[in-house]
């Protein structure tokens, strides 16, 4: 399944109180965010009565499996937003062959399906560009000492 397409600007100064007061997070928030970014849906394509989410911070707590995200309906000036200290999804994928674990990436109850099954087609296109600039500049390296 595809990722969702969803973009929304940061709400700056709440996501940075959001940061400074969650436990387990950054030492200095504004490190880790930039006035006027934008968050993309990181969760699979979905309907419109579900919320769209993007993970902000994993919490650094021993015991504690929460990480912050902001979610979202609507867009532009009729946006409404949660931060909320979510719990991860406790959903594994075993590969019986390779004898891997894959968690998902996303928290508890998320809409649509697990994060190992969401594709991002620009992701997958920026990362193809890149691995064939490489493979061309190796080409390139390897005629250059022959």
């Amino acid at each position: 399944m595809l990722q969702c397409t969803s973009v929304t600007d940061v709400p700056f100064h709440e996501t940075l109180l959001a940061l400074a007061s969650m436990e387990g997070g950054p030492e200095h928030p504004p490190d880790v965010l930039a006035e006027g970014e934008f968050l993309l849906c990181e969760l699979g394509e979905h309907d419109e009565a579900a919320e769209h989410g993007a993970h902000l911070w994993t919490a650094d707590v021993p015991g504690e499996d929460r990480d912050l995200w902001l979610t979202w309906t609507g867009t532009g000036a009729h946006s409404v937003y949660r931060f909320s200290a979510l719990p991860l999804c406790p959903a594994l994928l075993r590969d019986l062959a390779t004898r891997t674990v894959t968690s998902c990436a996303y928290f508890e109850h998320h809409p649509g399906p697990h994060s190992w099954a969401v594709t991002d087609p620009l992701g997958d296109l920026i990362a193809e560009r890149i691995h064939g600039e490489v493979r061309r500049l190796t080409a390139e390296d390897g005629s250059a000492e022959g």
